[in-house]
């Protein structure tokens, strides 16, 4: 019988393992990368970017099963996920978390994302989203959903870390997100 994760922080290792082993490029973003980059902070849920390719899906639907059998997993979820450049989610009851699987679209800003990821060792090396693009990223959400909780984020994460400005100008005005940045 397989180990199973006991913590949030072995679940992502176990999956991390799984897309390396299929090698299936991704990144950890939403909260987990804020504890990273910034201060830790409570998450319910695990977000990870991937670039997902079709041919990926049976083989990663049926590790995913294997490694948590009590899991939650649909394959129609994610083809619907791939084809229209959305999400799907496991859910894994033992641990009580859902782990979010963005699709990464084919824009040169989600390539490079993929790209500038760092990896980071919490068990074993995992990539995680750069300071800058985590910022990027919760100023797109902030424009979604005008949460505060994106800039109290994004407020903890340039406390903590060294960041470019330049580089989170320059795709600010490439993106629109000025007046989120402004509120920051």
């Amino acid at each position: 019988m397989q180990k199973q994760p006991k913590t949030p922080t072995d679940l992502l290792n176990k999956i991390a393992e799984i897309l390396n082993n299929l090698r299936i490029d991704f990144f950890v973003s939403g909260g987990f990368a804020v504890s990273v980059w910034g201060k830790p902070r409570f998450t319910a849920d695990i977000d990870l970017v991937i670039h997902l390719e079709e041919k990926n899906i049976d083989q990663l639907a049926g590790k995913l099963k294997s490694e948590f059998p009590d899991a939650y997993i649909d394959p129609l979820q994610m083809r619907d996920a791939l084809k229209n450049n959305g999400e799907f989610n496991i859910i894994e009851p033992n641990i009580g978390m859902k782990i979010d699987f963005w699709i990464v679209y084919n824009k040169d800003y989600d390539k490079l994302r993929l790209r500038r990821s760092i990896k980071k060792d919490i068990g074993r090396e995992v990539r995680f989203i750069s300071p800058e693009d985590l910022i990027i990223s919760k100023l797109q959400w902030m424009q979604k959903d005008n949460s505060s909780r994106h800039a109290d984020d994004i407020k903890s994460i340039l406390e903590i870390s060294k960041v470019d400005n330049d580089y989170i100008n320059e795709w600010v005005k490439k993106l629109g997100l000025e007046k989120e940045y402004k509120r920051i």
